[in-house]
């Protein structure tokens, strides 16, 4: 496998990888926010094919469950790559990178859902007509991630500092893509 072929095989398996897990990990948030509010989670909807989405009923605080979705959505991720770093795993940079990712994607989510409403926004919205705290979110949760990728283009080959792909973790993302794929498939 060339330089270049190992790069592409990365990157491809890593936004794929993150994808799935940002889904998982924001209705992980919704799970748990239902659950810390005495909600019942009555179906969890993780399909690649589908948009994700988590059911709760009773749903006695659901202005809590659903702003646990992208809060937890956006900082659990953060806390693995913090003991990814803390542990000196080689492959932290590819949690940094899902960090980042989930950070963007749940700030997007939200802070757009601000001036479009849809999904948790409009749920938010319905029952908090206050916009600026979804547009705050989405600022410093989007910058975050941002700032997160700053810097992480040499863990992929490129630019002057480049770095060896490491085979091994296109593997990896890969092989994680996979057992996504096959869990939420089978269920």
């Amino acid at each position: 496998m060339s330089a270049t072929s190992a790069r592409i095989a990365l990157v491809a398996g890593l936004l794929a990888a993150s994808w799935l897990g940002m889904q998982i990990v924001h209705e992980f948030g919704h799970v748990a926010g239902a659950w810390t509010t005495s909600g019942r989670v009555v179906h969890v909807e993780l399909k690649p094919w589908t948009i994700a989405r988590t059911d709760v009923e009773p749903h006695p605080h659901p202005l809590v469950e659903r702003w646990a979705g992208p809060l937890v959505g956006a900082t659990f991720p953060v806390g693995l790559w913090w003991i990814a770093v803390g542990l000196r795993r080689s492959w932290a940079y590819l949690l940094r990178f899902f960090a980042g990712f989930c950070l963007i994607t749940n700030g997007a989510y939200l802070g757009v859902g601000a001036f479009w409403p849809v999904g948790d926004a409009a749920d938010i919205l319905r029952i908090e007509p206050t916009r600026w705290p979804l547009v705050v979110f989405g600022i410093v949760a989007a910058c975050s991630g941002l700032a997160l990728w700053h810097r992480l283009g040499a863990e992929f080959g490129l630019g002057p500092d480049a770095k060896p792909i490491q085979r091994q973790h296109a593997i990896g993302v890969w092989c994680i893509v996979a057992a996504i794929l096959v869990a939420e498939c089978t269920r």
